[in-house]
C-alpha cells in the first residue's frame, strides 16, 4: 500500500471496523491482527470469522481489493484513483452488482479512500459528483456514521442581488429644459395628429366599422390555464428517508416502505419495485417522493405517495433517483424559474399526473429534469445511473 507506516495503521483500522459493523462482529477481535496484516488478508480473516462463504462474484471483491491495497494516501496522488472510481460509478449505485446493496468492496474502498475525500477541495470535490454520491449512500445504508466524519461541499452562501425599486433618475436642469422645450415644440403636431385622428374615426364610422375585428381573450386564457395545468409546480416533490421496507402481503411485484419525509408520522407507500430491489435494498436509502396525491389502497395497503423512479425504454432496469450528499429528508424539490404553490391533493379526476410524468425525464448525464430544468435540492440535482430515461 503506498502509504506511511501511521496512515497505513489508521487506515487498516477503519477498515477493520467498518467490515466488523458490515458482518455484524467485534472489531476488538481483530485489533491484533491489524499490523501483520495486509487489506487482503484481514478481509479473508474477517469474512471466515462471520461465517459467511466467499461471494460469488469473488474475483471482483480482489480486483477492489487490490484497488484499495495500492491507494495513495497523498491527497495530489489520488485524483488518477478517484477519478477512475467517479468514472465507474456513473452508472451505478454499488461497485458490484446492478442493485442497490452495498458489499464488502463498497465498505473497503469506502474507508480506503475517505481521508483523501476529506482533504480535497469543494472544487474537486465537485469533480467527483459520482464518488460523492455513491459515499454518501454508503456511510447511511451501512450506518457508518460513528466511524467516519461527514464529507460535506462547503458550497460559498449564493446571495443574490435583489433588484431594487426603480428609482427615478435624476434630471439637471439642462434635461429638465429639454423636456418643457420638446412638449411645447410638438404641441401643434399634436394637434395635427388629432385632427387627422378624427378625420380617420369619422371614415371608420361612415363605414360601420365593418373592418374592426374584436379581441379575443378567451383562447389566451384557455392557454394559461392549459400550461398552469401542466406545470410540475403543481406537484410536492420532497426528499425522503425509507425507514422501512416489508413485501406487500398480497401483490409479489409491490413492496411496502415507511418513509420519513420530515413530518411528525412516518407515511406509508407502495411502490411497484420488487422485480427490481429488495427491502433490504431500500432500507435506509433516500428517495425522491411526491407527497400530495390521493391517498388510496393498493392490493389493501394504503399508500400515501409516490416514489419516483428513472427506467429505460423497455423497463428491463427501474431504480429510484439518486439524491446528492447533504440533501435532506423534509425538503421539497425547486426547478429553476419555475414558481407555483403545489396543489394540496392532487385531483385523480383532472389526470394532472399523467399529463405532468411525460415531460419527466433523465438527459445524456443522468440529471433528472422537468423539460430539461433539473431537480434541484440545497445540495444539487437529483440523478440516476440511468441517462436518457423517463421517470414516473
Amino acid at each position: 500500500m503506498a502509504t506511511n507506516g501511521t496512515s497505513d495503521l489508521k487506515r487498516k483500522q477503519g477498515i477493520v471496523s467498518s467490515l466488523c459493523k458490515h458482518f455484524s462482529l467485534d472489531p476488538k477481535a481483530f485489533s491484533s491482527q491489524v499490523p501483520g496484516n495486509d487489506i487482503k488478508a484481514l478481509y479473508i480473516n474477517i469474512l471466515k470469522s462471520s461465517g459467511k462463504e466467499s461471494p460469488q462474484n469473488n474475483d471482483e471483491v480482489m480486483k477492489w481489493i487490490a484497488f484499495a491495497d495500492s491507494f495513495p494516501s497523498d491527497s495530489k496522488a489520488c485524483h488518477g484513483g478517484l477519478n477512475e472510481l467517479n468514472t465507474d460509478l456513473a452508472k451505478k449505485s454499488v461497485l458490484l452488482g446492478n442493485g442497490f446493496t452495498p458489499s464488502e468492496a463498497d465498505v473497503i474502498v469506502f474507508s480506503v479512500i475517505h481521508s483523501s475525500m476529506i482533504a480535497l477541495s469543494t472544487p474537486e470535490k465537485e469533480k467527483l459528483p459520482h464518488v460523492m454520491r455513491w459515499m454518501d449512500y454508503i456511510q447511511n445504508s451501512e450506518d457508518l456514521g460513528a466511524l467516519f466524519e461527514k464529507i460535506l461541499l462547503e458550497k460559498p452562501v449564493f446571495e443574490p442581488q435583489i433588484a431594487k425599486a426603480a428609482a427615478k433618475p435624476e434630471v439637471t436642469s439642462i434635461a429638465k429644459g429639454t423636456v418643457q422645450n420638446t412638449k411645447i415644440t410638438d404641441k401643434p403636431d399634436t394637434e395635427k395628429n388629432a385632427k387627422k385622428s378624427d378625420s380617420a374615426d369619422a371614415k371608420k364610422k361612415a363605414k360601420g366599422d365593418k373592418e374592426a375585428v374584436p379581441e379575443k381573450k378567451a383562447p389566451e386564457k384557455e392557454a394559461s390555464d392549459k400550461d398552469k395545468e401542466l406545470s410540475v409546480s403543481l406537484l410536492n416533490i420532497q426528499v425522503g428517508l425509507i425507514r422501512k421496507a416489508w413485501k406487500h402481503p398480497s401483490a409479489d411485484s409491490l413492496l411496502v416502505e415507511e418513509i420519513d419525509v420530515g413530518e411528525a408520522k412516518v407515511r406509508q407507500v407502495v411502490s411497484g419495485l420488487a422485480k427490481y430491489c429488495s427491502p433490504e435494498d431500500l432500507t435506509n436509502r433516500r428517495v425522491v417522493l411526491i407527497t400530495n396525491v390521493k391517498p388510496g389502497k393498493l392490493r389493501d395497503v394504503m399508500s400515501e405517495g409516490l416514489v419516483l423512479c428513472a427506467s429505460n425504454e423497455d423497463h428491463t432496469k427501474v431504480e429510484p433517483l439518486l439524491l446528492p450528499e447533504g440533501a435532506k429528508p423534509g425538503e421539497c424539490i425547486s426547478f429553476s424559474g419555475i414558481d407555483g404553490k403545489p396543489e394540496d391533493v392532487l385531483n385523480p379526476k383532472k389526470k394532472q399526473l399523467e399529463k405532468i410524468t411525460p415531460n419527466l425525464f433523465t438527459d445524456e448525464k443522468g440529471v433528472a429534469t422537468f423539460k430539461g430544468i433539473p431537480f434541484m435540492t440545497s445540495a444539487g440535482p437529483c440523478t440516476s445511473s440511468i441517462p436518457k430515461a423517463s421517470i414516473k
